[in-house]
């Protein structure tokens, strides 16, 4: 609805009241939180899945392989400018350094994306495997899962490579474990 400014004028104030937008919680003098009565915890199915603190397997394929795969691009990307410098010739325009720029980002960003997203999806996997399998969610299932990893991983470079693959990534999630315990400990966030 749009007024002139000497109509706005010439109205009495009772009737620029009746001109504005209803507002059907106008007279509810209650807090719209106790009308509603809405839950502040999360709603379970089943009694037995509000013991379980952790992420459904869903939740954690989802969750490890887009952090992979963001992780990897980002770092991916930051090691390609490195060569995309390198590749500028002092005779280049704008448009050509910028160009040779992305290219070599882009296509390490893409490669070390879908290298670690790989690895964040059969961490997932395996983790959430073990978990249903041992029935506990200790630093053990994760253990166990970053070894797997590593080893399926390197699988195809021979049982060495998967081998030493096996224990790298089995060190790395204990240490991902340690450090998450350590900042829940000492940060508190």
């Amino acid at each position: 609805m749009s007024f002139r400014s000497s109509d706005r004028n010439s109205e009495s104030p009772e009737h620029r009241e009746q001109d504005r937008l209803y507002n059907p919680y106008k007279e509810l003098q209650v807090p719209i939180q106790n009308l509603y009565k809405l839950p502040t915890s999360p709603e379970f199915l089943f009694a037995e899945e509000s013991l379980h603190q952790r992420r459904s397997w869903g939740e954690n394929l989802t969750f490890y392989t887009g952090i992979g795969y963001l992780s990897g691009s980002i770092a991916g990307a930051s090691y390609g400018l490195v060569p995309g410098v390198k590749a500028i010739e002092p005779s280049d325009t704008i448009k050509l350094k910028v160009n040779r720029l992305l290219n070599a980002s882009g296509h390490s960003g893409r490669t070390w994306g879908n290298r670690l997203g790989v690895i964040g999806l059969m961490y997932a996997g395996l983790e959430s495997a073990i978990v249903a399998v041992r029935d506990e969610d200790d630093l053990w299932s994760s253990v166990g899962a970053g070894l797997g990893t590593g080893a399926i991983y390197r699988a195809a470079r021979g049982v060495r490579s998967a081998a030493v693959a096996g224990a790298v990534g089995g060190l790395a999630a204990a240490a991902a474990v340690a450090g998450k315990h350590a900042v829940k400990r000492y940060l508190p966030i």
